[in-house]
């Protein structure tokens, strides 16, 4: 642990010294060959955990969502997704260029989800000009904003009435369980796929997991191999998400807590603070961004220099670290108030 309070993202995490030590342990094999025992046991316990059938253990959130499309869709295929998708915006146009699967774009309403009736209208019909549409694709939690079960059961429904696929990218799926107070077996029910990130908010160093049909798995471990990761002695990684998944789940609740506490602090300074599970929006003008990161920088407070200000809490971030950000824009914002009554 470090006296920097980093609330850049909830994947700065460190791993805890009983992690280390798990990692430490852990028996190994060539998870290529699937003969890696302690990989074997993540995948298994996470597909029970799920309620799918398989699992399988990727390098990272973005190569397993790139898998997931490329098992459910063929070269030309169509996956409909949010304007504000992970998969859309943040992984470097992947399910394009190395997919070949057109993206058909729905905007995301500002509680993140989609309006099922755009999303209805948007699949093509079966027409040779037209790609086919394969996939409806969503996102949970989306910038920490939380979808519903509900609306997650009618999505699942309009993707059957439509004979779609339907994938979600959970790499903070455990923060939306948390959030409303069910397991994640219950919010993902229905869905063909799951991805679910270790290295968020569960505080593994690496790895993702993918959650489907025994099917699904298998094209979706032929699309790792194209994509590169096929890992080795790879127990090292899954002992850390034996550990995550077993330690550090109920805990979630106590970054949602620090979130809120950090939100009504900023609201108390005048500011306007969204509040998304283990996420604060800032909305502050872009004019006094880098100087606000800066200043902060010096105290040892780390953000990212953008508007609006995303900060995130996570499990290397306490009470404490929560007064001294507090303390850090409370110093800022005193200062530059005071510069313009000087004005």
């Amino acid at each position: 642990m470090t006296s920097i309070v980093d609330l850049r993202s909830d994947t700065v995490t460190r791993p805890s010294a009983g992690m280390r030590k798990a990692m430490f342990e852990a028996e190994v094999g060539d998870d290529v060959f699937g003969d890696d025992p302690t990989v074997n046991r993540l995948q298994e316990h996470a597909a029970s955990l799920f309620g799918f059938e398989a699992a399988l253990l990727f390098p990272s959130g973005t190569q397993s969502n790139l898998a997931a499309l490329m098992s459910h869709c063929q070269r030309g295929d169509e996956v409909i997704l949010g304007s504000e998708a992970h998969s859309y915006r943040y992984e470097a146009g992947g399910l394009a260029v190395l997919g070949s699967i057109q993206p058909q774009v729905v905007p995301n309403r500002p509680d993140g989800t989609l309006d099922l009736a755009e999303v209805e209208a948007a699949i093509k019909p079966d027409d040779p000009h037209f790609a086919r549409t394969r996939l409806l694709a969503l996102e949970n939690t989306i910038t920490g904003r939380v979808l519903p079960r509900k609306y997650l059961a009618d999505a699942v429904d309009l993707s059957r009435k439509k004979k779609l696929a339907i994938h979600l990218d959970g790499a903070r799926i455990f923060n939306a369980a948390a959030a409303q107070n069910m397991s994640v077996r219950e919010l993902c029910a229905g869905f063909d796929s799951v991805s679910s990130c270790l290295s968020k908010g569960l505080g593994a160093p690496a790895g993702t997991l993918l959650l489907s049909s025994k099917s699904v798995i298998e094209k979706a471990r032929r699309a790792r191999k194209i994509l590169g990761g096929g890992m080795r002695q790879a127990g090292v990684i899954a002992a850390a998400g034996l550990y995550a998944l077993e330690n550090n789940v109920a805990r979630l609740r106590e970054d949602h807590d620090h979130a809120a506490r950090l939100a009504k602090g900023l609201r108390e300074l005048g500011l306007e603070a969204q509040l998304n599970t283990n996420m604060v929006l800032l909305k502050i003008p872009p004019t006094i961004v880098a100087e606000l990161a800066a200043q902060l920088r010096r105290a040892d407070i780390l953000v990212l220099p953008r508007a609006p200000m995303r900060l995130v809490t996570h499990l290397d971030v306490d009470a404490a670290g929560i007064d001294r950000a507090l303390a850090g824009f409370r110093s800022f914002f005193a200062r530059t108030a005071g510069r313009s009554a000087q004005a």
